[in-house]
This record gives structure tokens, C-alpha cells and sequence, in this order.
């Protein structure tokens, strides 16, 4: 989803500040000295603009644009062309890359799917930080790059000293990356700096250091194979940017499946409409308090979403659908035949089993996932849609008198503390 403006926090608009500041500058910079190389910048640039062009959002709505991110990696570690040396400067680099973003988006703009101004901004800025750190010391390792023996007068480049520091400023970029998203994502999703830090770590960085030895690798091909390395590399990148695309198209389809799925229930009258969802969005936000990893934020979602999905076997409805207020073997056999449904998909086995021990009491040392859903479950039952603070604070109440036996008080903690943030300004 897209973020407005009006829906930016300040360290969202604080980074596209700085991302437009840093734009304006480099394109002002360049158009009043001139470009360097001008069919170069303009070769990159296309490649830049491709990249933005194919952009798509991995899980976790995360936008990333792998072509466009690898071309100007590539654009900023050049060194040389053909044994010509490359002497453009930093801010040409920001220029560069600022032209091919804007080129790139506006074919999205024009059918109203603007991109994420944030990630935009976090690309743009990324990269100005590596080209700040490299281009000034562009031309001495250039020196290395086309040394010539003083015995046969024969040409004896000496790669490594430009690829250790090329290694190095871009190990320090991503962790700047890294560090900058994980920033906007804790006050973004309301989780801790370290588990935000952690879920980009695992995440995103496998993906950013594909990328940069993508980067690293044109840079290098286009001191032989001069422009032809931006086709010659294009290619495999747009291969890898579908296959990445499929991975995240299949995580999607799976999320709305057992969305649908979650709503059976609803339709077939066996609980409140919307109770599904508020759950599920619940629990994942207690899993966040309690700082679970995305993986299993994700497996606590699907499961939330389905864990009532059991009622289904049932002759009479249980009023409300509130299995809280119901006998505890029947809700146990509600979780199990609940997880029985969820096992036929052949693929969500461990979901399975989160909604088959909800009804675990905490002795049984049932999953965490398993205690949220149970916390977030007998909570929705007994507020529902109400965004009332007296029934609030009663319901919880009621859930502590279960703490230590059938609710995990950690949880219950949790839970206050999620409520007491969003109720009652914000509706579940």
C-alpha cells in the first residue's frame, strides 16, 4: 500500500527531506559543471530508470527495485571504461540515480500506483552515502587498475586494493541501509529497534547483498566490455527480479487464501463479523510487544485468521461465537478439528498445530503463537468490536483471573499494554 503524505511520521519525512535536498543539490551540481561522460551517465540512467520501473514489494511491505538498485551501485564503483579513466563526481552519481527514480516512476504515476516515497528516499540516500565515500577516492585506485610493468612495459593491473575498499564502503552501506530501515520500521509497525534491526537483518540483507555483487561485478565488466555490460548484465538481473516477484506473488496469494478461508466462518454466521480479522490483527500486534521475528508474525497471522475455522463442524452455533464462554472441551475440540481443516492444505502444518494447542492451558507449555491467540481470541469474544475502556479494562480483568493457569501472564501483559495504545483512538 501506498503511504500518503498525510500519513508520513517524522522520520519518514525527515528521510525524503534529506533524499530531495541531496537531489535538487546533485542535479544542480551537475548541470552547472556539466556531466562527465554524458553517454555513460545517460546509459546507467536508463538502467536505473528500468529497474524503478520493475519495482515490486517483497513480505513485509517492503518496495525494492533490485535492477535499479544494482545499476546504480554499478554507476558509482565505476573506475574506468575500456582503460578510460571515470573521474565524475559524487553528486553527478546523485544526480544520476535521482533522474532514473523519477524516470522509472513516472510510468506508475500516470496509472495512479505512486511508489513508497520512503523507500524511494532510502534508496537515493543510500546510495549518495557510498558515492560520497568512493568517488573521491575513485582516481588513485584507478592508478591501480592500469599500472604498467617497469620491466616488459606491459599492462599489470592490481584489482585487489579497489575491490577491498569497494568491499568494505559497501559493507558499511548496507549496514547503514539497514540501520536506517530498521529506524522507520520500529515506529513504523510499533516494535523494538532490536527486533526491527534483526527482522532487516533477515530479511532485507540477503536480498542488498545480492545486489551489491551484482554492482560490484558491472562496475568491474565495464572496464573490458565498455556499455555492452549493461546488457550483458541486465539480463540475468531481470531474470532474478521475476523470480523474486513470483516468491513474493505467492506469499500474497497465500495471505488472501486464508483470508478467505478465516471469513467462512463469518458468513456462515458462527462468529461476530470481523472477529477473524481483529484478532488476527491482535495478536500480531502482542507478537510485536513480546518481540517474535516477521517469520513467525507471519505464521501467528495465518493462524489467527483460521483459529476459529472449527466451528465449522458444529450443529448449533455457539452464541456469538465466543468459545471464551463455552465449555473448555468443546473448544478444545473446536482447535483440533480446526487443525485438522488447516492440515489438508498440505502446506501450513505448523499454522496446524498453533491453532490445534490454543486451548492449551499454560502447564502444557503450549507455542507462544498458540498463548497470543488464546489471550487475543478471549479478549475479542468478550469487548468484540467496542472500543469502550470500562469493558476493556473489565475483559482483561477477567483474562488476569486466568493468568498462570489458562493464559500466559507475559501475555496478558502484552495485551494491556497493545490495548492501553490503541484503544480508544484507533479501532481493531
Amino acid at each position: 500500500m501506498n503511504t500518503p503524505i498525510r500519513g508520513l511520521d517524522s522520520g519518514q519525512l525527515l528521510l525524503i527531506a534529506a533524499a530531495g535536498l541531496l537531489a535538487v543539490a546533485g542535479v544542480a551540481y551537475t548541470a552547472a559543471v556539466g556531466p562527465e561522460r554524458p553517454e555513460v551517465a545517460i546509459g546507467f540512467g536508463a538502467l536505473i530508470a528500468v529497474g524503478e520501473l520493475a519495482r515490486l514489494t517483497m513480505p513485509g511491505n517492503r518496495e525494492v527495485a533490485p535492477i535499479g538498485a544494482a545499476a546504480a551501485l554499478g554507476y558509482t564503483l565505476l573506475l574506468d571504461m575500456s582503460g578510460v579513466p571515470l573521474e565524475h563526481s559524487a553528486f553527478q552519481v546523485v544526480a544520476v540515480i535521482s533522474v532514473g527514480m523519477i524516470a522509472g516512476a513516472l510510468p506508475h504515476l500516470a496509472v495512479g500506483r505512486p511508489p513508497r516515497l520512503d523507500a524511494v528516499a532510502r534508496r537515493l540516500l543510500t546510495g549518495a552515502l557510498l558515492a560520497f565515500a568512493f568517488r573521491p577516492l575513485a582516481g588513485p585506485l584507478s592508478d591501480f587498475t592500469r599500472q604498467v610493468d617497469p620491466v616488459t612495459g606491459q599492462p599489470d593491473p592490481n584489482w585487489w586494493p579497489a575491490l577491498a575498499v569497494m568491499v568494505v564502503l559497501i559493507g558499511l552501506a548496507l549496514l547503514a541501509d539497514v540501520f536506517i530501515a530498521a529506524l522507520l520500521r520500529a515506529e513504523q509497525v510499533r516494535t523494538a529497534f532490536r527486533v526491527a534491526v534483526r527482522d532487516e537483518i533477515n530479511m532485507a540483507f540477503p536480498l542488498g547483498a545480492a545486489v551489491a555483487a551484482s554492482g560490484v561485478l558491472l562496475a568491474l565488466a565495464t572496464h573490458s566490455m565498455d556499455m555492452v555490460a549493461l546488457l550483458v548484465f541486465a539480463a540475468p538481473l531481470l531474470v532474478t527480479q521475476v523470480a523474486f516477484r513470483k516468491y513474493a506473488g505467492i506469499r500474497a496469494t497465500y495471505l488472501q487464501t486464508v483470508r478467505a478461508l478465516s471469513r467462512v466462518t463469518e458468513v456462515g454466521g458462527y462468529v461476530e463479523p470481523g472477529h477473524s480479522r481483529r484478532v488476527s490483527r491482535l495478536a500480531v500486534a502482542v507478537g510485536r510487544e513480546l518481540g517474535m521475528a516477521e517469520p513467525e508474525l507471519l505464521e501467528l497471522e495465518y493462524a489467527a485468521l483460521m483459529h476459529d475455522i472449527g466451528q465449522l463442524s458444529l450443529r448449533d452455533p455457539i452464541p456469538s461465537g465466543a468459545t471464551v464462554l463455552t465449555d473448555p472441551g468443546q473448544a478444545r475440540r473446536i482447535a483440533e478439528l480446526g487443525a485438522e481443516v488447516i492440515k489438508q492444505t498440505g502446506v501450513l502444518d505448523r499454522v496446524a498445530e498453533l491453532v490445534r494447542r490454543q486451548c492449551d492451558q499454560v502447564a502444557e507449555e503450549p507455542p507462544v503463537s498458540s498463548r497470543i491467540i488464546k489471550a487475543a481470541n478471549g479478549y475479542d469474544d468478550l469487548v468484540g468490536g467496542s472500543t469502550d475502556r470500562d469493558r476493556a479494562g473489565a475483559a482483561l480483568e477477567r483474562l488476569r483471573l486466568g493468568a498462570g493457569v489458562e493464559y500466559d501472564l507475559e501475555v496478558i501483559d502484552a495485551l494491556a499494554r497493545v490495548i492501553d495504545r490503541l484503544a480508544p483512538f484507533h479501532r481493531l
